[in-house]
């Protein structure tokens, strides 16, 4: 019976252990389906599942319906123009990244919005090239054809390989990784294995694309001095870049650099106006499509590439290619890639859609998302594109300009599709060293994220530790190798955690039925003779001597060497026993000799099963106090814990090797005379123990109470029992605090005189 009094409230139950709680709450017998019931369920057929089905398959069937025109078509008009000429720079500064001629990055800007558009649940987030995925990709590229390459070489004699067919050769491989890639996405979403992303966290992901950043930001300094840099795609490829670079600087194409610097000062300057005056500028300042403009112009009135020898993108043929024939060999020699490529896209492009759907209140299905993704990828890399996820900046613009839905992306689409059809010829005078200043205009979020490293020190310092290692083997190892070892990385902090938890004692805190860390409070309330452990961890192979280590340094002693020690003391007693040197008086025992030496070969030859067993006292005719004064030279530490409280709140499972460990500690404990109780564990915890076989006639399943306060005023009513019960020899002296039952179910203070007297006595 719960009563309210004001803002407090009392409660009146009986002390609850966990059998008595089922002997008087039967629990309700419940059918768990089984793996057939959900076979059955799955393979079961209606009209409603069906349509059902149909909806999730195609979600465009479900919110076009309820288009609303007069309020939304004009915003998506607007924002898919202004999205449409973003993707445009973006597809052909990012096909640069993936060491390509930046006219197929149209097509990895084109070809998934389309598909997306059908199959895709968010409604805000652009798709398209994306800068960590087209650097994964380009280290693919380079990767096999730097390797085809040589091996050509080799065999002929010659430098036969023009740069027409190398560009088809790097075109082929990352259209291959592209279609693998979206293969391994459609599978893993009809699989509904959209879960996995929850093994990429927050400080893994940004620590991960600032990495990447880094290695944009390298790649591009080739186009932006025009360079001319060996391809590296091992570890510590980005140093062997840097070093190629340095080496080379005096050959720098100063009217590239100076343009290169001139844009990255204007794209910053005026992304940081659009970012500072957001909340009045009706849109942001499409500053990308200005300078590409003035740069596009400038170069070709001027003639750039005659003058001063710049690169410039070159030939553009309007209109679509012929789709391709993924390659079988490319296929087997990415698989690692293809599954990291796939992973990360798919990991990015969730994340931002789910920022934008807590926004806007709609809901999003990660395994849909997978299979829109999936069938994107397949379809962008038949038509030459590249791995396409969602790049934040352009999403950023899809949604700051007033986009409502997917009808945004498709007049992106459009956009794009008219540049590749139409007018794709006049940026042929472009400088890549534009476009590479272009793409690095847009890095500036991910590296801002450095700012990330103080922020999570504060919060977690595992955080921290995960965002720093992944940055760390990102750089050093690659995308590849460095996103594989991330991921390793932070399963192993998740190893730590659990396996050194913060262990702590428990102490009643405002005589109440509330117990914290006793190292937290000062006024705080122990049961003398009552040790309440916490484990906020689960217990498992890895951490179970952790955990008894910790147990052992919060109550002072071993159990072991004091049971072993007490054994060999149980063997004097009875040899001098035996031998008459004990005899029983009314007031105790009388010792009959001055010394009793055993023989120190006889001790050591002891065999420890014996003394690890419990100890056994019928055959005595008296009882030992272990914690009085003994006889003669028989010393046994002292201990002042009768009662033990272990709180299981926190502990989720047990496998069955820290299962054996736990027994052999309570078996420990129990054979000392200390009583073991075990609080707050669920039913499923006490079942799993109970069909293992871990109770017996000394671990008991009556150890087990709902609560701490429970087994605390368990633990009080039988010391109040037994207590009120003296022994003949036992005399009633001096004071020592306590605690008793107050009606309210707390605790008070009392004071109960007790001591008990040694039960020898010397000669």
């Amino acid at each position: 019976m719960i009563e309210p009094i004001g803002n407090q409230y009392v409660v009146a139950r009986p002390v609850y252990s966990a059998n008595a709680f089922g002997e008087e709450h039967k629990k309700k017998q419940r059918h768990h389906k089984t793996f057939l019931d959900h076979l059955k369920k799955l393979c079961r057929c209606s009209a409603q599942k069906a349509k059902k089905i149909a909806f999730s398959l195609f979600p465009i069937a479900s919110w076009l319906p309820a288009y609303r025109i007069k309020e939304w078509l004009l915003s998506d008009i607007v924002s898919g123009i202004s999205t449409g000429l973003v993707a445009v720079l973006q597809g052909l500064a990012f096909a640069l990244l993936v060491t390509i001629p930046p006219g197929y990055g149209l097509y990895a800007a084109f070809f998934p919005v389309i598909i997306y558009f059908f199959l895709g649940t968010s409604r805000h987030i652009s798709v398209g090239p994306f800068p960590v995925l087209s650097m994964m990709v380009g280290a693919v590229v380079v990767r096999l054809t730097s390797t085809d390459n040589t091996a050509d070489s080799t065999f002929t004699n010659s430098s036969m390989t023009n740069d027409s067919s190398i560009d088809e050769q790097k075109v082929m491989v990352a259209a291959t990784v592209t279609i693998l890639s979206g293969i391994i996405q459609l599978l893993m979403g009809v699989l509904r294995l959209g879960f996995v992303v929850i093994y990429l966290s927050e400080s893994l992901i940004s620590g991960f694309t600032t990495a990447a950043a880094i290695h944009v930001l390298v790649s591009q300094l080739k186009f932006m001095l025009q360079l001319t840099v060996p391809a590296h795609t091992d570890p510590f490829s980005l140093f062997k870049v840097l070093e190629s670079v340095f080496s080379q600087i005096e050959k720098t194409n100063i009217a590239d650099l100076v343009t290169s610097l001139v844009i990255l000062v204007v794209v910053f300057v005026v992304k940081e106006i659009n970012q500072r005056y957001k909340a009045k500028l009706p849109v942001p300042i499409p500053i990308e499509l200005i300078v590409t403009v003035i740069a596009t112009g400038v170069s070709y009135g001027f003639d750039f590439k005659t003058r001063f020898n710049v690169a410039v993108i070159g030939e553009m043929k309007p209109g679509f290619q012929a789709p391709i024939t993924p390659s079988r060999e490319t296929f087997q020699d990415t698989i690692g890639d293809s599954f990291g490529i796939a992973i990360v896209g798919f990991a990015v492009a969730f994340s931002v859609a789910s920022v934008y759907s807590l926004k806007y209140d709609y809901p999003i299905d990660g395994n849909q998302e997978l299979i829109a993704l999936g069938a994107s990828n397949i379809f962008g890399g038949s038509f030459k594109g590249f791995a396409a996820s969602t790049a934040l900046s352009r999403s950023g613009v899809q949604e700051s300009t007033g986009g409502k839905t997917q009808i945004a992306g498709l007049i992106s689409a459009i956009i794009v599709l008219i540049v590749i059809v139409a007018i794709g010829f006049l940026l042929e005078p472009l400088q890549k060293s534009v476009l590479a200043a272009l793409a690095l205009g847009n890095l500036k979020g991910m590296l801002m994220q450095f700012v990330e490293i103080r922020r999570l020190w504060r919060k977690d310092k595992y955080d921290c530790l995960i965002w720093v290692m992944t940055f760390i083997f990102a750089v050093v190892l690659g995308l590849g190798l460095g996103l594989a070892a991330s991921v390793a990385f932070q399963l192993l902090t998740i190893v730590f955690r659990t396996q050194f938890p913060k262990c702590s004692t428990l102490a009643n805190v405002g005589r109440s039925n509330i117990y914290k860390n006793r190292k937290d409070y000062s006024e705080i309330y122990e049961p003398e003779g009552v040790k309440i452990f916490r484990c906020p961890s689960p217990i498992y192979f890895a951490n179970i001597s952790f955990f008894k280590q910790k147990l052992i340094d919060a109550i002072g002693f071993r159990p072991l060497r004091i049971l072993r020690k007490r054994n060999k003391a149980l063997k004097k007693i009875r040899k001098m026993q035996k031998k008459g040197l004990l005899q029983v008086t009314p007031k105790g025992f009388i010792c009959t000799v001055d010394g009793f030496k055993d023989s120190d070969e006889e001790l050591d030859n002891d065999k420890i099963e014996e003394l690890d067993q419990p100890i056994n006292t019928t055959d005595l005719p008296f009882q030992i106090d272990w914690n009085a004064n003994l006889p003669l030279n028989i010393v046994v530490p002292k201990i002042n814990l009768h009662s033990l409280i272990l709180d299981f709140s926190a502990v989720s499972f047990l496998d069955v090797s820290s299962m054996r460990g736990l027994k052999t500690i309570l078996q420990e404990f129990i054979r000392i005379q200390v009583d073991v109780y075990i609080v707050g564990t669920d039913d499923d915890f006490i079942e799993k123990l109970t069909r293992c076989e871990f109770f017996d006639d000394e671990v008991k399943d009556s150890i087990f109470f709902l609560t701490i306060h429970d087994a605390v005023l368990h633990i009080l009513m039988k010391k109040d029992y037994s207590t009120s019960k003296f022994n003949p020899i036992q005399e009633v002296e001096a004071k020592s605090d306590d605690f008793t039952i107050s009606t309210n179910g707390g605790l008070r203070n009392r004071e109960c005189q007790v001591r008990i007297f040694s039960r020898f006595m010397y000669t």
